[in-house]
């Protein structure tokens, strides 16, 4: 998963990832909760334009959205999307979201 250097300059180094740049950047507390999540949503969301067939010009109408903004979910830019644009995004298409929450298994 690949974040921009620029995205996470002005955040302090807790964990890392592997960035654009080709170096370990690091990821603020949290962020890697939050580039699970969105990445998931974006491949369910590219699951279902396959499995319906969709152009990007028709998943754009039923997403609510345009056609550049389908082609950067499925080139997968997860940088330009937030939860709530995916939900959104998957709302539109009919599909509900279920959410389990989980206990952080500590370290050993």
């Amino acid at each position: 998963m690949f974040v921009r250097c620029s995205d996470l300059k002005r955040r302090p180094p807790t964990t890392g990832v592997a960035c654009s740049c080709g170096v370990v950047c690091p990821l603020p507390p949290g962020e890697a909760e939050h580039l699970a999540v969105r990445s998931y949503l974006m491949m369910a969301i590219e699951q279902l334009i396959k499995a319906r067939g969709l152009t990007q010009t028709r998943a754009a109408r039923l997403f609510g959205v345009t056609q550049p903004r389908v082609s950067d979910l499925v080139r997968g830019r997860i940088e330009l999307f937030s939860i709530d644009a995916l939900v959104e995004m998957l709302g539109r298409a009919g599909i509900g979201l279920s959410i389990r929450l989980e206990p952080r298994r500590r370290p050993a």
